[in-house]
């Protein structure tokens, strides 16, 4: 079966690509003459690229990409909104017990976790180890906790931080009396 792309379908992914070079060069704040320099490409062919005029090679894609850090896939998709709201409780989450983990990055970050962790009074849950040279922040926003990891423990007061290994045994209580509510950051090692 041959599939042969239409004059209109091409036609939306230049504008596609157009749109999305530019958007990403400014998010960046950088002009076009440094972007086709980190790009390793001529000046004039990153402004074609931002008219969305002429039928750039993959080559010329492929360095495009590497220089904006994305994918050719989100060069050539659709424009993504410049921002999108989320409404409390719109977010995945789960449970784990009694506690409620609320998962806060909705698209996907390589490298990074982010959630919200509801503890009702005298709840606790113990955490899952993560790759060696992970490295985890627990902040507590409202109410205590109390965080054991490696055979220490800390207790956290509202707007406390502790920065520990994600890669050894670690679990989470509140001691108190009221809601404890705590973020956790996590930055994945690599590999």
């Amino acid at each position: 079966m041959v599939v042969e792309a239409s004059a209109e379908g091409l036609a939306s992914a230049g504008a596609h690509l157009a749109h999305n070079v530019r958007q990403l060069r400014e998010a960046r704040g950088l002009s076009q003459a440094r972007m086709a320099e980190l790009a390793g490409i001529p000046r004039p062919t990153w402004s074609t690229l931002e008219r969305g005029d002429g039928n750039p090679t993959l080559g010329v894609l492929l360095k495009a990409a590497t220089a904006l850090q994305v994918s050719i896939e989100e060069l050539v998709a659709p424009p993504r909104a410049t921002a999108r709201h989320f409404p409390a409780g719109t977010l995945p989450q789960r449970r784990r017990g009694r506690v409620t983990v609320e998962i806060l990055l909705p698209d996907p970050v390589p490298g990074l976790q982010l959630e919200r962790m509801t503890f009702p009074p005298g709840s606790g849950m113990t955490g899952v180890p993560h790759t060696v040279g992970t490295r985890e922040y627990l902040c507590c926003e409202r109410g205590e906790m109390l965080l054991a990891a490696g055979g220490e423990s800390w207790t956290l007061a509202e707007g406390d931080v502790v920065v520990f290994r994600g890669d050894q045994n670690h679990s989470y209580r509140n001691p108190g009396r009221k809601k404890a509510i705590a973020f956790s950051v996590v930055a994945l090692a690599p590999g």
